[in-house]
């Protein structure tokens, strides 16, 4: 009876086991399963090189920059951005004169969702990176709770003020942030847009320390609307095309000194929407792809300057029309400031004019 028990049990587990194993078969591979997972759409009929890295990822490439992945100074870009002709400098969460978007610093966003950029450029296989606000801020060591708590602070000021009224009292607010906290945050944008630079333009690293330097300024000031510039990238992108051999000029470092070339490259620019309207911030960028600018800053400018027509705008009878100035402002901020070194023991500096 015992034996007979024990017969029957082995028969039970066996008749288990194999049931099991053909659930098992029937069941699709782990691969299997992630590939009936929904693919990201992306324009028909054009693939991306790459696909966004993971959010740990985004973090990561970007800590791993060094300063002498660029020939430019870091430093010194950082002081161009928080000065007025640029982004401004601000301790407190304001509001985008266009978008509403809160802004703090010298014009960092701090609501931004990580975004797919794909790379479209075939010859180009270097990835864009779009990070979140939130990772951006992890990225640069500041705690999330401070983010949430200057969000929330935005939010509901913006609801007791609207954006007008907000705009009006930017001059009054008391800092959130630290000179610090806003230097490290200013730091991780340039990084990221180093990185985005790179993804724009295939020759980058080919370039001089202030046609660099210009290419960030563009990626940072613009963001994601850079891709619009369609005529520029073109051009950046295909220098030599119709001589025999590109990859020569560049060893011969015609790419970086022909001055008509990147006059060209600069003409397309200033033909802009963008730099009409940013006149005073699109002289300063724009003077800087010129081969001459490190020997020659300020003329260079002038050089700029002459191609680029002022704004049109209305006066009133009485004032001079030759001295008004375009205020520059961009997605990211309008604010000004007199220099980084003037920023010193200050909460807040006031701004060039409300828009």
């Amino acid at each position: 009876m015992v034996l007979l028990a024990r017969l029957s049990c082995a028969a039970i587990l066996m008749t288990a086991l194999a049931l099991s194993a053909a659930a098992q078969s029937d069941a699709p591979a782990p691969e299997a399963v992630q590939s009936q997972l929904p693919l990201t759409v992306t324009t028909p009929g054009v693939q991306p090189n790459a696909a966004p890295p993971p959010a740990s990822g985004r973090v990561e490439q970007l800590l791993a920059f060094k300063d002498s992945d660029v020939k430019f100074s870091l430093h010194d870009l950082m002081d161009i951005l928080s000065d007025r002709r640029h982004e401004g400098w601000v301790l407190a969460a304001y509001p985008d004169p266009k978008t509403a978007q809160p802004l703090i610093g010298a014009g960092f966003s701090l609501d931004l969702p990580a975004r797919e950029h794909p790379q479209f450029d075939p010859l180009n296989p270097h990835p864009f990176l779009e990070p979140s606000s939130a990772e951006l801020w992890q990225a640069a060591g500041l705690d999330s709770e401070k983010l949430r708590a200057v969000l929330d602070e935005f939010n509901a000021r913006m609801n007791a003020w609207d954006k007008k009224g907000f705009r009006k009292r930017i001059k009054t607010l008391e800092p959130q942030i630290t000179d610090q906290d806003a230097d490290l945050l200013l730091r991780m944008g340039v990084i990221q847009a180093i990185y985005n630079a790179k993804g724009y333009c295939r020759d980058f690293d080919q370039l001089s320390a202030s046609q660099q330097m210009a290419m960030t300024q563009l990626v940072y000031q613009m963001g994601v609307n850079l891709q619009e510039f369609s005529q520029f990238l073109g051009l950046i992108n295909n220098y030599a095309a119709d001589a025999e051999s590109s990859a020569a000029a560049r060893a011969q470092s015609a790419f970086t000194a022909d001055a008509g070339y990147w006059k060209s490259v600069q003409q397309s620019l200033v033909e802009s929407q963008w730099a009409r309207l940013y006149r005073a911030r699109a002289v300063a960028v724009i003077a800087m792809l010129d081969p001459q600018y490190p020997a020659a800053p300020a003329s260079a400018e002038r050089r700029v300057g002459a191609m680029l027509r002022p704004a049109v705008s209305h006066r009133r009878a009485g004032h001079a029309a030759g001295g008004r100035q375009v205020a520059v402002h961009s997605s990211r901020s309008v604010q000004s400031r007199s220099g980084r070194t003037a920023r010193k023991g200050k909460s807040h500096v006031q701004k060039k004019r409300s828009v």
